[in-house]
């Protein structure tokens, strides 16, 4: 089984201790790259794709972020052809109809709303790693 690299867009810090925290209790997460901010997101994957360099397995992306939104960087991934393949995850405190609606029809590959108690946060995290590492086959 390969050990994936998680890319985790996330501005809030305590959002990203649990993330990474949550991720890092399996056995299966090999690299956590966090990015606070939608324009380092799109920065990040820009150098991935140009330089070679190893793009994420997965993507958990929040919506509501400084400089560039979450469903921006959604569209600059998959309107990527070295990127859109990647699956993206929209993990965020949002539960609008708007946001869940424009999350999809840009492709995203699910949309969960991060649940208020740590422990079900944790959970929540914990479930994604489950669906997406053990269950899914990633290219």
């Amino acid at each position: 089984m390969k050990n994936l690299h998680v890319l985790l867009v996330e501005d809030n810090e305590g959002d990203v201790l649990l993330t990474t925290e949550a991720l890092r209790s399996g056995r299966l997460v090999k690299k956590i790259s966090v990015v606070r901010d939608g324009k380092s997101a799109i920065d990040y994957l820009s150098d991935s794709a140009n330089l070679s360099i190893e793009l994420p397995d997965l993507i958990l992306l929040d919506i509501n972020l400084p400089k560039k939104s979450g469903h921006q960087v959604l569209q600059f991934i998959k309107n990527s052809e070295n990127l859109k393949q990647i699956p993206v995850i929209m993990l965020t405190t949002s539960s609008a109809e708007r946001d869940i609606e424009t999350a999809y029809k840009n492709y995203a590959n699910c949309f969960i709303t991060k649940p208020v108690d740590v422990q079900d946060f944790i959970n929540a995290v914990k479930e994604i790693e489950n669906f997406w590492m053990n269950i899914v086959t990633l290219p």
